[in-house]
């Protein structure tokens, strides 16, 4: 099951809406064939494993970390080819949490006459496709707020100054992290302050340019910006309140970037409506790298599902240089973001802190 679980994750970031599947077929303690998804509409984990496998898959055991489907979606149910190959006893890390399959694959395997185990590695099986649970439980996406900051919680200086806050190795992180995304989503204040790219180059792996979303509900990202320079061949949204001016919104077409109008609520973009649009669109997950009134936004409407901060060893001070979040703050102890699950890992000097908030 572990060796399902690595497979499924080299097709990280490239499944979207699909999930991440890895399968081993197994006969007399052997592996025979092995295979993972690696894109939506291509073959499934166990099609490909079975296919490996061959012959010798008959009266062997299959290991996969996510229920096979019984269902025809892009691809034929792979439990008819389960079924057709002869094995004899399948090992499940996790249900299919989507309505279409969940236990009925299992069910139709066990009415097969063939000897099913689920469980195996559950937590480690969830936790890699968190996003996929995500999506199909609720129709949103998942989202996770990035930022980096200093020790004493600044994200830059009084005057503006972030780069670079963070070191090489964790900026190399961050464009791991873009490179799994399904989008990236700034605010105007970014865009106009750093003028960035927006696109992931990941160290020895071709990258995957996400989506790129951009809030501006007060009409300040110029037309020349970075974010629009291949805006004709790969995605960009441009989220703007109802007093978007036409004139603008031609100039945005033209360039091939998507417009999506919002009534603004209490003078800001709806983020929670946003992503109900998003996930219509089918894009599965998020990476905030807004400044503090868009991180701070999101905690509030309670969309951010989790954080990824990274500490550098250095101390701004000031009442004027920008914390994570904007706003008043909360009035209470009691009303804090809880972070649960921490995780603390070094990168280099920094510190990589990773958590669920609630």
């Amino acid at each position: 099951m572990r060796l399902a679980l690595r497979l499924a994750q080299k097709a990280e970031g490239r499944t979207s809406p699909n999930p991440l599947v890895g399968a081993v077929v197994v006969h007399r303690d052997r592996v025979m064939g092995e295979g993972y998804h690696k894109k939506a509409g291509s073959a499934h984990a166990e099609t490909v494993a079975l296919k490996k496998a061959g012959k010798k898959a008959s009266g062997g055991e299959l290991f996969i970390n996510l229920e096979p489907c019984c269902h025809f979606g892009r691809t034929p149910p792979c439990v008819d080819a389960v079924i057709a190959s002869g094995i004899r006893k399948v090992y499940i890390g996790m249900k299919d949490p989507n309505p279409l399959v969940s236990g009925k694959g299992i069910r139709a395997l066990r009415r097969a006459g063939i000897a099913v185990e689920t469980g195996i590695l559950r937590q480690e099986c969830e936790k890699l496709n968190e996003v996929f649970i995500k999506f199909i439980a609720t129709g949103f996406p998942f989202v996770v707020l990035k930022s980096a900051l200093t020790l004493d919680g600044k994200t830059a200086t009084c005057r503006g100054e972030s780069r670079w806050i963070s070191n090489p190795q964790s900026r190399e992180k961050v464009h791991a992290l873009r490179d799994r995304v399904d989008a990236i989503l700034v605010g105007a204040g970014t865009v106009v302050k750093d003028n960035p790219h927006l696109t992931a180059r990941p160290v020895g792996r071709k990258g995957k340019n996400p989506v790129r979303i951009i809030l501006d509900n007060q009409n300040r990202v110029p037309l020349g910006a970075r974010v629009f320079l291949n805006s004709d061949t790969e995605k960009v949204i441009y989220v703007a309140s109802q007093n978007l001016p036409e004139k603008k919104e031609r100039a945005l077409l033209k360039k091939g970037v998507e417009v999506l109008r919002l009534a603004k609520k209490n003078d800001r973009i709806p983020l929670k409506k946003l992503m109900a649009q998003l996930g219509k669109r089918e894009i599965t997950s998020v990476l905030i790298e807004g400044g503090s009134e868009v991180n701070g936004g999101a905690l509030r409407e309670k969309i951010v599902d989790k954080m990824i901060l990274f500490m550098a060893p250095m101390i701004f001070g000031g009442k004027e240089a920008p914390g994570l979040t904007g706003g008043l703050g909360i009035p209470r102890i009691q009303d804090a973001v809880k972070i649960n699950e921490l995780q603390v890992r070094r990168l280099g000097e920094d510190l990589w802190l990773e958590g669920y908030p609630s």
